[in-house]
């Protein structure tokens, strides 16, 4: 028996081909792996199946029921037994866990319309236990942590289930979480499925498809590159089917000089309590830490976005103290954020409009030369290997990966000579991620010092050349990049032991 099959899925948008004969088969009691770069077509496949939108042409079928994916709609794919946890949970940080479940299946009430909370309480009480969630129903969801948050938004889902009969997919439920958080989600999902639970799970963290995934699918182009059943890829082979290339990932070697770019000492600000570091010319530094760490706030810091309490910093060997970041950019520094969309770009805005925002003033005459403007912006996609229809569609026609790329583009193309990045390649698939990594060290080459906070410690290690652990608001310790692999670093910033510093 197959618990969900997708056969022959067609999708366009505005005659453009997003899934072109797309399928998906899953055994049921699996966790099956949907794989594929941004822009592949994964979560267009995911949309159909929820019924957000109906394919053009195909079949769906789940547990005996099956429709036509021009007829699906969300009601059609609940009643089959589809059940969906996207990347935004859709949870309310200040009611509690029962609250928020009710939200979803109704409050009991009594005669008159009051809530019955005791029932409430004591069913979801037994659904924290079924799912191995240690809170109670009267804890706030924003006292959870970030797994925890996320098997509460899966318990919510399949809240009405009597056995095993759903089909739980998962839309990058890891993207945000930091590394011990992910692997505590990934291993109760395993649990769930060694239960009989049917788990689809779209995710860019190869690591994790090689943790849990019994089969995987990859999408490329809209189309199905691969299916791989009952076995174990390598994450060699992921990536090139992912990018249909084969991509370098080895660690790059040091450009790093020895003149500080950037120092920073004693600054407090946040909860930042002291932090002292250095950045040199042509050397990549990762900060690692906990969320609530200060990482963000260094950067922003830095950036002169957030104000210090006390400390000092140089940039270029001259005091610095920008008071906001129009005057950080004056003297070189330059931030791609946490939140491309939310703080660093305008979705709705063209890509040339958003690629040459930071040095718009170079296209000014007695009027803006939009022809100049365009033809620089095409340049960029070029240099930048920027997948686009062209400089004047929608930044928001992009892919994320694609997003990200134009962010640092026009970024990089001030020349900075301190370049801060805050979680540069979070939901990037893996080809855009190469590329990404390829821009930062080619400027790192030709001089400029790059600072990084980064939630992926696989990323620290394969692009950094020292890594920072921030514990308590002060570097306590401090790795060679080759020495920082994944799970020391894990070790050092879970560790609540004093502080150390690593030999290189």
């Amino acid at each position: 028996m197959i618990a969900l099959e997708a056969i022959g899925i067609d999708k366009h948008f505005a005659g453009t081909p997003a899934l072109v004969g797309a399928h998906l088969r899953v055994r049921p009691g699996t966790v099956h792996a949907l794989l594929g770069g941004n822009g592949s077509g994964k979560s267009t496949l995911i949309k159909v199946l929820a019924g957000v939108h109906s394919g053009d042409a195909g079949v769906i079928r789940v547990l005996g029921t099956h429709w036509a994916a021009p007829d699906g709609t969300a009601r059609v794919a609940r009643a089959a037994g589809l059940r969906f946890v996207h990347q935004d949970l859709g949870l309310f940080d200040s009611m509690t866990i029962a609250e928020n479940v009710a939200f979803d299946t109704g409050f009991p009430t009594r005669v008159g319309g009051s809530v019955q909370w005791g029932p409430l309480r004591r069913r979801v009480a037994a659904l924290l236990d079924r799912y191995e969630i240690d809170a109670s129903p009267r804890t706030t969801v924003g006292e959870l942590r970030p797994s925890q948050r996320t098997m509460v938004a899966v318990a919510r889902a399949l809240q009405d289930q009597e056995g095993s009969e759903f089909v739980l997919c998962l839309d990058e439920p890891t993207a945000s979480l930091p590394n011990h958080e992910s692997r505590l989600l990934l291993q109760g999902l395993r649990r769930r499925a060694e239960g009989g639970q049917t788990i689809v799970f779209v995710t860019h963290h190869l690591g994790e498809v090689l943790d849990v995934a019994d089969d995987v699918t990859v999408l490329r182009d809209g189309k199905v590159a691969a299916a791989i059943v009952d076995r174990t890829p390598t994450e060699d082979e992921l990536v090139e089917l992912i990018a249909g290339r084969s991509v370098d990932r080895r660690r790059q070697g040091s450009s790093a000089g020895t003149e500080a770019v950037l120092t920073v000492r004693d600054l407090h600000v946040g909860p930042l309590r002291g932090l002292d570091l250095n950045v040199h010319r042509g050397e990549v530094v990762g900060l690692a830490g906990l969320v609530g760490s200060g990482r963000t706030t260094a950067l922003t810091t830095i950036f002169g976005a957030r104000k210090p309490t006390a400390g000092a910093m140089t940039l270029g060997g001259a005091a610095y103290r920008p008071g906001s970041p129009g005057q950080a950019m004056a003297q070189g520094a330059a931030l791609v954020p946490e939140d491309r969309l939310g703080d660093g770009s305008f979705g709705q805005l063209s890509v040339s409009e958003n690629a040459s925002m930071s040095v718009l003033g170079q296209y000014w005459r007695a009027w803006l030369r939009r022809r100049a403007e365009r033809r620089d912006t095409q340049a960029l996609l070029t240099e930048y290997a920027v997948k686009s229809p062209g400089p004047d569609a929608p930044l928001l026609a992009l892919s994320g990966g694609n997003q990200q790329k134009v962010v640092l583009a026009r970024s990089l193309r001030r020349a900075p000579v301190l370049l801060l990045l805050d979680e540069p390649t979070q939901g990037v698939d893996v080809a855009s991620r190469s590329d990404i990594y390829a821009q930062v060290r080619r400027n790192a080459a030709a001089g400029c010092a790059v600072l990084i906070a980064s939630s992926d410690f696989e990323e620290l290690g394969l692009l950094c050349d020292r890594v920072l652990i921030l514990r308590a608001g002060r570097i306590c310790a401090e790795l060679e990049g080759h020495l920082a692999t994944a799970d020391l670093l894990t070790r050092l910033v879970q560790s609540s032991g004093p502080s150390q510093e690593v030999a290189a």
